[in-house]
């Protein structure tokens, strides 16, 4: 700040040697005169002064016996006179200035952070949807209404924040590791533990794949299925209607749940894998042609010498955009790209190249399903050649969870037929 306020009022620097240089910068401080940057060169000194400060020191300069000497001069006051001189100069000036302010006022660059399972791509897809682009006015961004769209769009994300640094529009999200599909942002289900009978509907949990139920864990419903039983794809595994019972035991009315359970069943997994006979093979030759890129939003243009005449070759491309500060970005870019020329070789595989290819893509397989949480019990595994291709056969006996909401609608859903050796207390018959 005090450099600043220097530059406003304007100093120079100067050069003093003579009989007595220190008993001049004495005399200066008793006179409330102020001096910086003093520095010794041995027979003489250099300092800074103020522009009132040196106006001042005639008697002292004549009293001391010393010599000053102008080095230079430094601040507005010398800097304005000499644009009055050069007019076209200011004017320039005058109008970076001014373009420099317009263009902060447009959204140069997106930055997004924190996604893994969402791509770029489909994100910037997003925003165009929403009338989110490079090069749109910062004050039309609402960003609110963006933080909701995002979380509406994409279940997955469970926080956002967005936020306009400069030029540049900053999103920030966070994703949950299991997509909960029916869970709300602080990550209870809803409707389990209440009942829903204000909105006169509940839901069931149903079969996701035929198989047998091996594990069966209810906390709110009434389950319609038991361990040992076989279900087929779309049956009812646990209702959230519940009756409520009159003191006959005859049916009063039902109350409808958000049915919830971990239902576990064993099915079979039949998979496969193919693989061509043959594969092309790239064979780089070393020659490569580079070139320069400069770019205006989406137009490129591109400096080289001569024309790139491979038949085949990789681009690879370096491209960066320009910024002033760490957060004043311009719709201007500029890099390299590289063209490497390759041939196409034919190749053959081996079958240890098939064993080791396959062995690879079964892994991969079997460490999915155990993300997803399926125990894998048996397998059976299988490479042959079938016609002009290898196939690998995958033969699973797994155990997974199974379990989709469905809505219930009252007037059309029949009476379950509760198994009461199963309801838990608190999930099964109410009656009062």
């Amino acid at each position: 700040m005090l450099q600043f306020i220097q530059y406003l009022k304007g100093y120079v620097c100067i050069r003093v040697w003579g009989y007595s240089p220190e008993r001049l910068m004495n005399l200066c401080s008793n006179h409330d005169i102020l001096l910086w940057d003093i520095r010794n060169h041995g027979e003489y000194y250099t300092m800074c002064i103020t522009v009132g400060g040196f106006r001042r020191l005639k008697p002292i300069v004549k009293k001391t016996g010393t010599r000053v000497a102008i080095q230079k001069r430094c601040g507005l006051p010398f800097f304005v006179p000499g644009l009055k001189r050069r007019k076209i100069f200011l004017l320039g000036l005058v109008g970076s200035f001014v373009f420099w302010m317009w263009m902060s006022t447009f959204i140069w660059a997106v930055e997004l952070n924190g996604n893994y399972a969402i791509s770029r791509d489909v994100f910037m897809d997003f925003l165009e949807e929403n009338h989110i682009y490079v090069g749109m006015k910062r004050g039309k961004v609402d960003i609110e209404q963006l933080e909701k769209s995002i979380r509406q769009s994409f279940g997955i994300v469970t926080w956002t924040s967005a936020r306009i640094k400069g030029t540049r529009l900053e999103i920030q999200i966070k994703e949950n590791e299991v997509d909960t599909g029916g869970r709300d942002e602080a990550g209870a289900q809803k409707g389990v533990g209440r009942p829903a009978e204000d909105s006169g509907s509940g839901s069931d949990l149903v079969a996701q794949e035929d198989g047998t139920v091996v594990g069966m864990v209810t906390r709110k419903g009434i389950p319609q299925v038991s361990v040992g039983m076989d279900v087929k794809k779309g049956d009812v595994l646990v209702t959230g209607m519940v009756p409520v019972y009159n003191e006959d035991a005859t049916i009063r009315k039902y109350q409808f749940y958000q049915a919830d359970a971990d239902v576990f069943i064993s099915r079979r997994l039949l998979a496969g894998e193919e693989l061509p006979l043959s594969y092309e093979q790239k064979e780089y030759t070393g020659e490569e042609k580079k070139e320069v890129l400069l770019g205006v939003l989406d137009k490129e243009l591109v400096l080289r010498l001569g024309r790139v005449r491979y038949e085949n070759y990789d681009r690879v491309t370096d491209k960066k955009q320009v910024r002033l500060l760490d957060n004043f970005y311009l719709p201007l870019y500029y890099g390299s790209r590289i063209n490497r020329e390759y041939v196409v070789r034919d190749n053959i595989y081996t079958k240890e190249e098939v064993k080791k290819i396959f062995s690879e893509k079964l892994i991969n397989f079997m460490a999915d399903l155990k993300e997803k949480g399926v125990q894998i019990m048996k397998k059976n595994v299988t490479i042959n050649k079938v016609g002009n291709r290898w196939r690998m056969n995958m033969d699973f006996q797994i155990v997974e969870k199974t379990g989709a909401r469905v809505p219930i609608v009252p007037e059309d859903t029949e009476l379950p037929k509760p198994q009461t050796d199963e309801t838990e207390d608190g999930a099964g018959n109410v009656s009062e």
